[in-house]
Formats: structure tokens, C-alpha cells, sequence
């Protein structure tokens, strides 16, 4: 695929940062899951096409996700056994950064999972997970988190439920340009869709939802059919070329993310945003 050229004033607004003349807004961290389950030609991916209202990528088709909420930084979930898995100080080493950032990570991206497509990565121990999570009274559960009027350890314990960290995989971390007024530093997680648990088009950022094989989601942005910023077109890109969920998170298990900022560089007489190596390397194949 040959990337489209910048637009000439996105050029110019990357040069005033890059002079000085203007300053960068300051990253949010967030978390993003990319939801997997097996397809007819390699893993299926959960999509939400954000309400094109958004001011941060509107109408663009988007993983489950969001910013990590200052309550995600409670120490008491692993203080009273809430939490099953690889340890923080493990997740950090993964995340590539200190521990009570990885832990409101790792937090983050269960959360707003679940929030956004009704799928919680929890369960009764270490060796289980939710079967069902559709009823009304999990719905109320859903809503109270997602409006804030609990928190995560507190849903969890009235749940009598432990996060299931065991069921996320660490995938990439991009940080949005510095020309760009809103900023995130965004980890990618993994996870396969837990049995018995189906999503639920419940998030109030999106306008639709759906299963598409990762493959057909990379071929359906080069058609225009749909829009993706390009680390999600990237991940799907990548994850794509794998058998299954079960390929996915294996590759996982090894791996160490490294923050990437994508740049303006020049590609003959006009300019691309730059990609990680291997990134590149994938779509030279396509």
C-alpha cells in the first residue's frame, strides 16, 4: 500500500513544532484492547466506529480503549487479593514503564474493555472467567464505571470477582505527533474474547460496531470503505498475518513495548509519516 502524502498545512504545522515555534501538548495515557476470536482466514477484530462528533479521531474505526482514569492508580486492588496474573512489577517490565503506571494500565485497559463492548477479563479466581456478562445487573454495573460513580476495585469487590491480567498480551505503544492539539501515549493490548461472552454495542462514543477479520478490515481502509488512524491499521496489518488468537498471544508473551512517535519525513518530493521498521517492512508485502 503506498501511503497518501500529508496535506501541505499539516507539513507546515509539523515544521512550527518542530522550529520551536510552537509548543506540544502534553500526552494522556491510555489503553488500548484489541478483542480477538478466531475467523474464517485468521483472527477477527472488534471494531467501534466513533460518532464522527469526536473531537480525537472522529469517524475512524478505533479498538476498545480510552484514557486511564485517576482511579485506576489504587494500590488496594492488589492490596486485597483483586488481582490474578502476571505482577505489576511484571507488567512494567512488559510496558516499559514504572510500576504503578503499568498496574493503571493494565486497570485501564480492563475497564474501559469492558465499558465499551460489555467484555470483562475478570473472574470467581485465577482459573476462571465470566461466562455472561448481559444481564440488567451488569449493565447497571457497566454504566456506574463508565459514569464514574464507582471504581474498578469497588466493582470488583462487590463482584467478589480478581482481574484477570493473565488474559492480556502486550502488543505496541504509539504516541500521537506532536503537531497534533490532543495527545495520547497509547499501549495496545491483546486479548481473545472470553467463552461464553459476547460485545454489545454499549459504548456512547461510537455510532456502530463490528466483527471484521483483520485482514478485511486493512483491505477495506485501502478501498476507503472505512477510516483507521495508522497504528490500529498497522496493528491489524500485523495481527492479520497471524493463524489465530491462540498465534496472537503467543507472540505476545515476549514482547517489550517500545513507545513510537510517528514523524514527518520526506518521500521523494512529498512527505509520509514515518512507521516502526518492521511496520514498514509488512506493508512493502502488501
Amino acid at each position: 500500500m503506498r501511503r497518501l502524502p500529508l496535506p501541505d498545512a499539516l507539513v507546515a504545522q509539523a515544521r512550527a513544532y518542530a522550529s520551536g515555534d510552537a509548543s506540544p501538548a502534553e500526552p494522556r495515557d491510555a489503553a488500548t484492547v484489541v478483542l480477538l476470536r478466531p475467523g474464517a482466514a485468521g483472527p477477527d477484530v472488534y471494531l467501534l466506529r466513533r460518532q464522527t462528533s469526536m473531537a480525537f479521531a472522529g469517524g475512524m474505526c478505533v479498538f476498545p480503549g480510552g484514557g486511564v482514569d485517576p482511579r485506576d492508580f489504587d494500590d488496594e486492588l492488589v492490596d486485597r487479593g483483586l488481582w490474578a496474573g502476571p505482577t505489576p512489577a511484571e507488567w512494567a517490565e512488559r510496558l516499559g514503564c514504572e510500576e504503578p503506571k503499568a498496574r493503571a494500565l493494565v486497570c485501564a485497559a480492563v475497564r474501559e474493555t469492558f465499558e465499551e463492548s460489555g467484555v470483562l477479563l475478570a473472574g470467581t479466581g485465577a482459573d476462571s472467567v465470566v461466562a455472561d456478562t448481559t444481564g440488567d445487573d451488569w449493565e447497571a454495573d457497566r454504566v456506574a464505571l463508565e459514569s464514574r460513580e464507582i471504581s474498578l476495585t469497588e466493582f470488583l469487590e462487590k463482584r467478589s470477582l480478581v482481574l484477570r491480567t493473565d488474559l492480556l498480551g502486550a502488543w505496541s505503544g504509539w504516541l500521537t505527533p506532536v503537531f497534533e492539539p490532543r495527545r495520547y501515549r497509547t499501549w495496545f493490548f491483546v486479548a481473545r474474547l472470553p467463552e461464553g461472552q459476547v460485545t454489545r454495542d454499549v459504548s456512547t462514543e461510537s455510532s456502530s460496531v463490528t466483527w471484521a477479520g483483520a485482514l478485511d478490515a486493512v483491505a477495506k481502509v485501502e478501498q476507503e470503505e472505512i477510516l483507521m488512524l495508522p497504528p490500529t491499521w498497522l496493528t491489524c496489518l500485523e495481527i492479520g498475518r497471524l493463524a489465530d488468537p491462540d498465534a496472537v498471544l503467543a507472540a505476545a508473551q515476549d514482547r517489550i513495548v517500545d513507545m513510537f512517535m510517528p514523524e514527518v519525513v520526506a518521500d521523494g518530493d512529498e512527505f509520509i509519516l514515518s512507521t516502526p521498521p518492521h511496520y514498514t517492512a509488512l506493508m512493502a508485502n502488501r
